[in-house]
């Protein structure tokens, strides 16, 4: 459904920005690239079961090179499954190195970062419920969350909260 009022997304407290993607370096060896493409649907279902393992939601975008772009309650959380014995990341990473390792047939990559209130803000127009504004609480982006320091300002420790 779109929205086409302004929004903008809010996460109460600290959460963690997960980026991770592959990319295709040889096309023609999808017997190297199929398996990678193949893990992420297997753990972002078994995390769909689990929401207690602290992912609160996602987006992809399929290409040559893929990105996930996740949301996750707190660090400890995401490490947690990353080490998971139990879960499907693992093995899932075992069966890269064996296959692929450092051949260069297919890239792997990950980028992962702390957020906490007042470090991050977000606007959202004509658009559906989308990344951190699904990941989270949308609220209109008017008064005190008007303008990009506004919303900054409102949502960060010192915030002045209007009465």
């Amino acid at each position: 459904m779109i929205r086409t009022e302004r929004l903008t997304a809010r996460i109460d407290g600290d959460f963690v920005v997960f980026l991770i993607g592959m990319r295709i370096n040889k096309p023609w060896k999808v017997h190297q690239w199929w398996p990678v493409v193949q893990a992420m649907p297997r753990m972002l279902k078994e995390l769909a079961a689990r929401p207690e393992a602290g992912m609160l939601g996602g987006e992809m975008w399929l290409g040559r090179t893929t990105l996930m772009l996740q949301y996750w309650r707190s660090m400890e959380q995401l490490m947690a499954y990353a080490k998971d014995r139990q879960a499907a990341h693992l093995p899932a990473w075992k069966a890269f190195n064996q296959a692929v390792g450092t051949n260069g047939d297919v890239g792997i990559w990950h980028e992962t970062y702390a957020v906490g209130p007042g470090a991050y803000e977000n606007i959202y127009v004509n658009m559906p419920a989308f990344g951190l504004g699904k990941a989270g609480d949308l609220l209109p982006a008017t008064g005190h969350r008007r303008s990009a320091e506004e919303r900054l300002r409102s949502d960060g420790p010192r915030a002045e909260r209007p009465s």
